[in-house]
């Protein structure tokens, strides 16, 4: 890591943007040796937030000396996460770009943009795992859930931008009428299982949406889930590191892209919450990522 000024100044460590709150599930810190006593892990503390807050610091001085100078702020950001340097949700991360790092799925080490789309921010990251035979669990794939800046804001803000961010997180009414809501949404599945076919994902969805489509719309949805199943089609290979993008847009269509060439879309408000809540509903795949996708979304509305 290059080497910190001096004299840094709290004015400097302002000159860092934070405009949008960005964290993930990390693994737990190592614990506290038993021989150290409280006043012990006070001093220990103490000097990780000052690390944190002079590595931040040294970052704003580095950008604001040089405004291309990004090398040395994801440099030290990584320095920062590899010593696992606590930092809270509210300012784990500074301003997004496309050029920002992306996010690894840490089991599978799938990585997924920051942004996508121009406007659409990752919220979380998680795995879809699968029982084979009821006896063993296989990784099938890692997926990225994300949200268009602008339509959250735009649809949610009123309701909730006069509520913190800590009394947001865990709010169940802020996840529902997020699906709920006209707002650009993209779920992102990287494939990690190397002998999945398209037909093992057209029969997984067929259970899976089906059961949904069943809570949200009613039994009289057979011929919805045959038009968004029959997309996948078996001409279309999907070895490991395939992508299918499943982006709900504006007026409720849900559009369907394997590798960036679409398959089909379909305009239907009950589908587009039916997959959203395979990723962020009361049953999700991975609980983590939605507990994750909860957290940046209160920390994005809050006040």
């Amino acid at each position: 890591m290059s080497q910190l000024p001096e004299q840094i100044t709290v004015e400097a460590a302002k000159m860092v943007s934070f405009r949008f709150p960005f964290s993930f599930t990390q693994p737990p810190s190592p614990p506290v040796p038993a021989t150290a006593n409280a006043s012990s892990s006070r001093i220990y503390a103490a000097a990780v937030s000052a690390a944190a807050a002079l590595s931040f610091a040294g970052a704003g001085i580095a950008i604001s000396q040089n405004p291309n100078n990004t090398e040395f702020l994801r440099n030290a950001l990584n320095f920062m996460a590899s010593n696992r340097i606590g930092i809270s949700p509210m300012w784990g991360s500074l301003s997004l770009s496309e050029n920002s790092q992306p996010i690894t799925e840490s089991r599978t080490g799938m990585s997924f943009p920051v942004v996508l789309k121009d406007s659409q921010r990752l919220l979380g990251v998680g795995l879809r795992r699968k029982a084979v035979l009821g006896l063993k669990n296989i990784d099938v794939y890692a997926f990225g859930v994300y949200a268009d800046d602008d339509d959250v804001k735009k649809s949610l803000s009123e309701k909730y931008g006069d509520i913190s961010a800590s009394e947001l997180k865990g709010n169940e009414n802020l996840k529902e009428d997020l699906m709920e809501c006209d707002v650009s949404m993209t779920i992102r599945l990287q494939i990690v299982y190397g002998r999945l076919s398209i037909r093992s994902v057209r029969n997984a969805f067929q259970e899976s949406v089906g059961i949904r489509l069943q809570k949200f719309g009613g039994s009289d949805n057979k011929d919805l889930l045959e038009r968004f199943t029959s997309q996948f089609r078996d001409e279309y290979k999907i070895p490991k590191g395939s992508i299918i993008d499943l982006s709900k847009e504006q007026g409720y269509v849900l559009r369907t892209m394997i590798d960036g060439k679409e398959v089909g879309s379909i305009q239907s408000k009950v589908l587009c919450q039916s997959i959203l809540d395979l990723y962020i509903g009361n049953e999700p795949f991975d609980r983590k990522a939605k507990e994750d996708v909860e957290m940046n979304l209160a920390a994005l509305i809050g006040k």
